[in-house]
Parts: C-alpha cells; structure tokens; sequence
C-alpha cells in the first residue's frame, strides 16, 4: 500500500471519530457540550503528540534501541522504523569494530612498521614494529609531531619537504630502515618502516665470503700456474725438479679442492632443499672412526684417546660424521708432536657431548667468539701450514645448529683447548 494512505487513512478515521462523537453529544445535549467535548479531545491529542515528541527527544540526545519508547496511533510505525535504523547501525557499528580490531591485530604482526600521522605529522597510530624501529610508543608519543619524536636530520627533511618519490635510507637506533610515505585521503599519511639491518649483515657477508674464497683460491691457483708455466718455458728441466714442482702442484690442487668441498657442504647445510634426514647412529662406531681418521692424519705423532659413555642418538650420520672429524682434525693440526688428544662422548647435565680435549697452543679469550666465522683464523701462516680450509668449525656450527645443538670452547693459550658438541636429549634414540 501507498505509504502516505497508511499515513493519511487512520489520521482521517481518527478525526471523523472525534466529528462522529461530537454530533451524538450535539444531539443529545446540545452545540455547547459538543464544543467542548470536541475540544477537550483534541487538546488531549495535542498533549499526547508533545508527549512523544518530547520522548523523541530526549532519545536522540541518547540513541540506544533499548530505550526506544513505544508509540500509539502513527507513533507506532514512527518508533517501529526509528528502532530497526538504529538496531542495523548498531549491528554495522558492532561489525565495524571487530574488522577494525582483526585490522589492528594484523597490522601489529607485520614485520614492517606502520605509522599513521595527520596533516600536521601527528601521530595517531602505530603499530609495534614501528615502534621498535623508531622508539615509538603509543600510549605515550599519540598526538605528538613524529619529526619531534624521530630526532634524525636527514629524516627529518624526508618527511617535511614531501620528496616521497623514493624511500629514504636511514641510520637511526643502530638499524638501518628503508622508509616511504604515502600520502591517504586528503589530510594523512602512512609512515613505513623496512628493517634491513639483517639484509646488510647478509650481504656483508656474502662480499666477505667472495672475497675470502677468491683470496683462498687465488694462491694455489697461482702456484699451479707459476709452475705449469716453467714447465713449458722450460722442456728439458731435470726430473728431480720436475716431480718437485708436480708434488707442489698436488698439494695446492688438493687444497683447492679441498676448499670447495668444505664451501659446498657449507651452501647444502644452509639451503632449505636439503632438510636433515635422522636416522639412527651409532655413535660409539662413529667416533672410532673420527679417532681413526685423526690417527691417520696424524701420523703417529700424537697420543689419541676415545672415551664412549654414551647412548646411540637420531640424526644425520654424515653431518655428524664431518663434524665430529672437523673437530678432530683441527685438534690434531693445532697440537704439536707428541701432544695428547682425548676424543669423548658422553652424557652431560643436560644434554648430549662430544668433547675433543687437546694439549696444544690454545686460543687468546678475544678470539674464540669468532672461530667459527667463515675463514677466520687465529694464526693465517700456521694455518697455511696445517693446510686447513678455514670453514671447519662454520661446518660445525651449522651441523650442530640443525640438530639442534651448539658448540662449546674452552681454551687457555698454551695450555690446549676443548670444544664441545653438544646435542639436546631430544637426538636419544628411543
């Protein structure tokens, strides 16, 4: 039906009704009563009308659909549909909120740190990655300027000239951030933040690591073709001289190969395409068999021990096999002739350990935090001497970091050292 009849039909039955009561008073009683009853009906209807307006009123001062009145005649439609508006914004309201709380959630679980800031580079919000990387913190700095907060010049400049067409570099609370502005809507801004400290750290080490494998390859490479090239200048050089030069050559060779077999390793043990297999290991036949091979580099110039008080564990039998031997090995280079070097393993107070003591040169205190950094060396001639790689103990760390265990270093200069690798009881076999 036609909105304004529902309006207009009752209003109009309402005021013949009243006409109708009037004429049966005018009848009965006269023009006068009529009148007057007539007019106390319709002052009684005036009086009901302020009523509810005054109810309207006072309900949209404070609108909640619990204290909505109820009406009668048109009112009742007028309140009918004032209560189903405001219920579906309440519900919007309420829909509104919990989108707006999962939002904030999630921005606060992003890596990167987002801050929103007014026309005037107030802050109104920020997430805690923001927070972390500008030293910002809600409660307190929202409402402040952000280029009072964030005490960097160059940052400084970024924000207030508006150059945002590329990210700004910045040094501050010793990170290094990549920052970008976007402008929204017409009066704010998203300020945010990209950690990249950790990406620096990698790419130093990467140029660290190029650089140091082409300084480890350039001198045997150098020597091998220092010597392959007096060999063809020189036809008729004497055989003494020539196996001299080929024994040379074998070794540097050799070391080179070495080397790129220890970097391979080094790049499987970081990827993620080769996850650890665990089987079971023997682990008493598998430090007999470490003991034998540093017997064998040894040559017999040193007394080696093997202790076994210690059950099988789970885990990758290769990995544990070159760290345990990289162990040994630097074990038996590092220790002079006639040294003693006890191979053991066994239980610890929590956990599992293999310990190679030895009685050799030892190590200054400021060193051994850096051991195992790639190609790191205490003492560069003598380790040229030993023929080692310089990316043993990095082998270890990695081996023992995916078993989820450590290494432990114990050393006094001249008076040996201990390394210690240790594996979670997690590894027993059951």
């Amino acid at each position: 039906m036609n909105p304004k009849l529902l309006f207009w039909v009752p209003a109009l039955l309402r005021v013949a009704l009243v006409f109708a009561a009037a004429g049966v008073v005018w009848w009965m009683s006269g023009p006068v009563s009529a009148l007057a009853l007539a007019l106390l009906i319709v002052v009684g209807m005036l009086l009901m009308q302020l009523s509810y307006l005054q109810q309207l009123d006072e309900w949209l001062t404070d609108p909640h659909s619990g204290k909505l009145p109820d009406g009668w005649g048109s009112w009742t439609d007028v309140f009918a549909r004032l209560y189903r508006i405001r219920r579906d914004d309440e519900r919007n309201q309420a829909e509104l909120a919990e989108w707006l709380a999962r939002f904030r959630e999630a921005m606060q679980l992003l890596p990167e740190g987002v801050a929103i800031m007014d026309d005037v580079l107030q802050l109104e919000w920020c997430n805690r990655a923001a927070g972390k990387h500008l030293g910002l913190t809600l409660e307190r700095d929202k409402g402040r300027r952000v280029t009072n907060l964030v005490r960097a010049p160059e940052f400084i400049d970024y924000v207030i000239l508006g150059r945002y067409e590329h990210p700004l570099t910045l040094h501050f609370r010793g990170r290094k951030l990549e920052v970008r502005v976007i402008p929204f809507q017409s009066r704010r801004q998203i300020l945010v933040t990209h950690d990249a400290t950790e990406a620096e750290r990698v790419e130093a080490m990467r140029r660290d690591f190029i650089a140091n494998a082409s300084h480890e390859l350039r001198t045997p490479l150098t020597v091998v073709v220092g010597f392959l090239e007096i060999a063809l200048a020189d036809p008729g050089m004497d055989q003494a001289t020539r196996l001299s030069h080929l024994k040379l050559m074998t070794e540097q060779a050799q070391r080179m190969q070495r080397l790129i077999e220890d970097m391979l390793t080094l790049s499987r043990l970081e990827s993620d395409e080769y996850p650890l297999k665990r089987e079971q290991v023997d682990v008493k036949a598998l430090v007999e068999a470490v003991a034998g091979e540093a017997r064998a580099l040894s040559g017999g110039r040193h007394e080696i021990e093997v202790h076994v008080d210690g059950p099988d564990v789970m885990g990758s039998l290769d990995e544990l096999r070159s760290a345990f031997g990289n162990l040994a090995s630097n074990a038996v280079r590092y220790s002079p002739n006639g040294g003693r070097i006890v191979l053991s393993w066994q239980r610890g107070p929590d956990d599992l350990r293999f310990s190679v003591q030895d009685s050799g040169i030892g190590i200054d205190p400021q060193h051994i935090a850096r051991l195992t950094e790639r190609f790191y060396r205490v003492d560069k001639s003598r380790s040229r001497e030993t023929q080692g790689t310089g990316l043993g103990l990095a082998i270890v760390k990695h081996v023992l970091a995916r078993h989820g265990g450590r290494l432990q270093i114990e050393s006094q200069p001249g008076k040996g050292s201990t390394f210690i690798a240790c594996l979670p009881n997690t590894s027993l076999h059951a």
